[in-house]
């Protein structure tokens, strides 16, 4: 058993009776550092921060399953993700970026969907207010869940003005701005997919991931054990191929039907180093290829996830990737259905 695994254990169990002492554990022994903003990050997380962050977590999150199956007569493991709670994995990173430091006066985050509700929702778990700057233009399903969850909504016409705004408001003192994927704290947290991962498939020898702004692949290289990752991203949304190709990251365009939940026009600048740092493949798949992978989980598995969730799927089937047991996560579920 690896060390991760070891550390990954209390994650099995009913946790409820333990919470209030835990949360006061941890309040009382975190550090004090504020990552709000990105200039005062001093250092890059590491896989003993993804070791803590599973210890952390573990009363607030889903310990979500793994499912061995075949496609197209070779063996692959899903990580189901798609089952967390709020519908995605955001959940694990928000949660690791409130409960690792003393609880703020106030949370405030600028989201459009998955991130918005997993910092909404881990806010209402320690009993802390949150703020969600978000652009007009946000489904109203999504906002919907938001407010469920117990966050105040802020609209803006221009997503220039979300972020701004929201940095402005968690600049304020008692205040905890936590950013959707350029975080130590919330690389962390998504870190711990893969020590679910390692505990419960071992003879995993492939990764497989979707990118948008890199927090949950640089999470998933920190503890991935020497494991080949592979970025998946969409053509027209693919911030970290791009970098790649500049040396550093760099705009680029988000035009793809998985741009709700891949949708950074820039990729993290820590996730940038982290990836790079692990030597991550870069693959990037069409717009038919995200189609009809999504297709396929349901069709030939009923499984039903968000497109973004599908772009590592779509990967897989492109047949570029390496290794005789991969693993691809899907990362969330949360997108728009028709009733029949």
């Amino acid at each position: 058993m690896t060390r991760l695994e070891q550390d990954a254990a209390p994650f099995r169990g009913d946790p409820r009776s333990r919470e209030r002492s835990f949360r006061q554990e941890q309040i009382a022994s975190a550090p004090t550092a504020n990552f709000g903003r990105l200039d005062r990050v001093t250092a890059l997380p590491t896989y003993d921060d993804v070791v803590a962050a599973a210890g952390r977590i573990r009363l607030y999150v889903r310990r979500t399953p793994v499912f061995a199956t075949e496609v197209d007569g070779k063996p692959v493991v899903f990580k189901l993700e798609h089952l967390q709670r709020t519908g995605s994995f955001k959940l694990r990173g928000a949660t690791n970026a409130l409960v690792s430091r003393p609880l703020p006066e106030r949370v405030v985050t600028a989201s459009g969907g998955n991130h918005g509700l997993a910092v909404a929702t881990a806010a209402a778990s320690v009993g802390v207010p949150v703020t969600v700057h978000m652009p007009d233009f946000v489904p109203p399903q999504k906002a919907e869940r938001m407010a469920a969850a117990g966050a105040k909504l802020v609209r803006h016409a221009e997503m220039a003005d979300v972020l701004a705004a929201a940095l402005e408001e968690g600049s304020e003192p008692g205040v905890r701005y936590v950013h959707p994927y350029d975080d130590p704290d919330v690389i962390a947290g998504q870190g711990t997919v893969t020590a679910e991962i390692v505990a419960d498939a071992p003879d995993v020898d492939t990764i497989v991931v979707a990118v948008g702004g890199g927090g949950l692949a640089s999470g998933v290289v920190l503890a991935a054990e020497g494991r080949h990752v592979v970025a998946a991203e969409p053509e027209g949304c693919c911030c970290f191929n791009a970098a790649l190709q500049a040396g550093e990251p760099v705009d680029a365009p988000v035009e793809s039907i998985a741009a709700s939940g891949l949708g950074a026009n820039r990729i993290g600048t820590i996730a940038f180093q982290l990836l790079t740092d692990a030597k991550a493949q870069s693959l990037l798949v069409s717009e038919d290829q995200i189609v009809a992978a999504r297709d396929r989980l349901w069709e030939e598995f009923r499984l039903a996830v968000e497109p973004a969730a599908a772009v590592a799927f779509a990967a897989l089937l492109t047949g570029e990737v390496p290794g005789e047991r991969p693993c691809v996560i899907l990362c969330g579920a949360n997108t728009v259905w028709t009733p029949g």
